[in-house]
């Protein structure tokens, strides 16, 4: 049964809390699961969440740890002491999980939460996995695994596995290696079952196994294992040396972060905003676009006053600025979110970047023309103005023409130099749309009109 989280329950835990009632908070929490853990620990301060914590087991601690936004981690570790953190979590923790916690910490406190961990194997894998890139592979990966050597026959495998089934929580494929420990294949556990306890390794095993370097980026990492399906990835260093395995619930972790942050980006907000941010840390990620707003604002604003003599002898032509902005807007948006879809699916596109553009020109050709003809239809028979009527469908026609071509071609330039181009698809688009529709619908207008 899923738990729900009411504000009559936080206030309970509050009062006992506050009375240092700790039978009754254990059994509130106790059996909770710990991503529910960690959000009750979210509208808690940092106080009322340490009193919970004190009373978790280790492994359940750990767990919740894991669970906990980054930045609420890592407020919350410095309140508590090394010893604690190494002896009450990281030792519970997988190496990869292990090394993120660890990695929130100053330099000088990670020092000392490595000298408190009795298991110098776990200490230094965790060592190793500091050294990698966050957005690599190396970076992410955990170092339990279970792997079996060429040379090995079934019983010696079975043995094998199950010494080292205890460091692993889920076993998802058997790895097999040489006596150099470059990674050979993979063997299920069908065929270990199924094949006599003296049949070699190397005779059952499947040397068609997918893998990624320690160096590899974490979004090629992601749509390795999307393309094949794959729950688990192992990874190799630069000579296909085994040095551990990628799971599905640390690529869903890396593409969850993503899509935040690119759904921020189209938001209009700058860097990481999360739910408990406070008033300045939210309005600070608003500003930078809402700076940019503004000083398009005042820019399509100049462009009005350059043609405001226009406007004033032909009052008809402002009742269309509203209608040319938006979908100048909306098409550039669309355009850009089509590509940036692209981009970000990771799938290789046999387009090149030339028939990307060549293929949105086709449908804004198509489109225009179709929004082109209706708006004549509409002013040639309500209006009866055919300097407005033209005006207005030529104006229409190009500004979505334009609009479709700034949309594909910034978010292209944009990934060309290495720049999230998930910033095409915001406000900057929206705005720069805007103007320049505007501008083309004027001077087209003033043409039409014989006001310039």
């Amino acid at each position: 049964m899923s738990f729900e989280l009411t504000r009559e329950y936080i206030e309970q835990l509050r009062e006992l809390i506050e009375e240092e009632r700790k039978k009754e908070v254990t059994a509130l929490v106790t059996d909770l699961h710990p991503a529910d853990i960690a959000e009750i620990m979210d509208d808690l301060n940092l106080e009322e969440a340490k009193f919970i914590y004190l009373l978790l087991d280790g492994e359940k601690a750990s767990d919740v740890l894991i669970e906990i936004d980054e930045d609420d981690r890592r407020r919350f570790l410095k309140i508590l002491p090394p010893e604690m953190i190494a002896t009450r979590f990281i030792e519970y923790m997988d190496s990869d999980d292990a090394a993120d916690v660890v990695a929130n910490l100053d330099e000088d406190v990670q020092k000392e939460v490595l000298n408190e961990i009795e298991d110098l194997e776990q200490a230094g894998d965790i060592i190793d996995l500091l050294d990698y890139e966050e957005d690599s592979a190396g970076g992410i990966m955990a170092k339990e695994l279970v792997s079996v050597n060429e040379n090995w026959n079934v019983a010696t495998c079975l043995k094998e596995i199950s010494r080292q089934a205890e460091e692993v929580d889920e076993i998802f494929y058997i790895y097999v290696t040489d006596n150099n420990d470059k990674l050979k294949g993979v063997l299920s556990l069908k065929k270990l079952i199924l094949n006599h306890t003296n049949t070699k390794v190397s005779k059952i095993y499947d040397p068609e196994i997918q893998k990624v370097y320690t160096n590899t980026r974490q979004e090629e990492v992601a749509e390795l294992m999307d393309k094949y399906d794959l729950v688990a990835m192992p990874v190799v260093d630069e000579i296909g040396r085994l040095q551990g395995r990628i799971t599905f619930d640390d690529v869903i972790d890396f593409v969850r972060d993503e899509a935040e942050k690119d759904y921020q980006m189209v938001s209009g907000i700058a860097g990481d905003v999360e739910p408990g941010d406070n008033v300045w840390e939210v309005m600070r990620a608003r500003f930078p676009w809402l700076l940019i707003g503004l000083l398009g604002g005042i820019l399509g604003a100049v462009v009005l006053g350059t043609h405001e003599e226009s406007l004033q002898k032909v009052t008809e032509l402002a009742f269309f600025i509203p209608l040319i902005a938006a979908m100048a807007g909306n098409v550039g948006v669309q355009s850009s979110s089509i590509v940036v879809q692209s981009i970000a699916s990771g799938v290789k596109d046999i387009e090149t970047p030339a028939r990307k553009i060549i293929k949105e020109i086709s449908i804004a050709v198509l489109t225009a023309s179709i929004f082109a003809v209706l708006i004549f239809c509409y002013n040639y028979f309500v209006s009866g103005n055919m300097n407005l009527t033209y005006s207005v469908s030529i104006s229409l026609f190009i500004v979505i023409l334009f609009a479709s071509l700034f949309g594909t071609v910034i978010p292209l330039i944009l990934n060309r130099f290495k720049i999230d181009p998930a910033l095409a698809t915001g406000p900057f688009i929206t705005t720069t749309n805007d103007v320049l529709g505007m501008m083309i619908y004027l001077t087209i207008s003033g043409m039409f009109f014989n006001l310039v």
